[in-house]
């Protein structure tokens, strides 16, 4: 049985998994870390990591950008493989996260649903197909009026993925409302959205001449995160020290 520290388990996120980690096979969830006790757990709960005193095999985090390095360094500490779901990280804290997985098995993603990272794949096939022609690319994204970084982690992941097809020679652009200018060529417009209960939505855009096509993802439900979270922290167990993502697990 695979025993799971979910940090933060009062999250959204954290109380899906909370719900839905009965249906699956082989892991429990054995402890609790989150700074509000609001919320009653069936297991302990502790206001920071470096006080639990749980024996587990795998953190999952779903916290705040602040809390992720702690909870590294609480991991390295007791060599613990973790699954960082967190967004909204600064270039340090993804270092941060890079270096940890030379001491430990990291797995991290911008987004753990399945269908996300498929996506991501379609656009990267998209860009190949379309490098040539006229194409301007154009990333929307939209979300529930409670998260607080923007553009979302995916975007970002979704650009970087067509930029790298792209061998590194587009600019992001995100507010052109201070620039009074045609649309360059070699750009990619990344767009935040943020109303309502907005589980997830990110589509692509490509736009041509008197064309255009669109790759849409659309999440009804937080569950295909925690499922995906899930299925990261049954994989990462017994790993070697090492920099995981969702195309590992794809690959699997």
């Amino acid at each position: 049985m695979i025993k799971i520290l979910m940090h933060g388990c009062n999250g959204m996120i954290g109380q899906t998994i909370s719900r839905i980690i009965s249906q699956h096979e082989g892991v429990q969830l054995a402890a609790g870390i989150d700074p509000s006790f609001e919320i009653p757990n069936p297991f302990p709960v502790f206001s920071r990591i470096s006080e639990c005193n749980i024996d587990v095999d795998v953190i999952i985090d779903f916290s705040v950008a602040k809390a992720v390095v702690p909870m590294l360094e609480y991991a390295i500490k007791k060599k613990i493989p973790a699954v960082v779901c967190t967004t909204g990280l600064s270039p340090e804290e993804i270092a941060y996260v890079q270096n940890a997985s030379t001491q430990i098995p990291v797995f991290f993603s911008a987004n753990m649903s399945l269908g996300v990272n498929l996506l991501i794949a379609l656009a990267k096939r998209a860009t190949e197909v379309l490098s040539d022609s006229s194409f301007d690319i154009e990333i929307i994204e939209k979300h529930h009026n409670q998260k607080v970084d923007a553009p979302s982690g995916t975007a970002l992941a979704i650009a970087d993925a067509i930029n790298e097809t792209l061998d590194n020679t587009y600019n992001y652009r995100y507010d052109r409302s201070g620039v009074r200018e045609k649309r360059p060529k070699k750009e990619i417009g990344i767009h935040a959205v943020r109303g309502g209960t907005i589980v997830g939505e990110h589509e692509i855009l490509f736009a041509g001449n008197d064309e255009f096509i669109s790759l849409t993802h659309q999440a009804t439900s937080k569950e295909v995160f925690a499922v995906g979270a899930i299925k990261a922290s049954k994989f990462l167990v017994n790993k070697t020290p090492g920099l995981y993502n969702m195309e590992h697990l794809l690959n699997a």
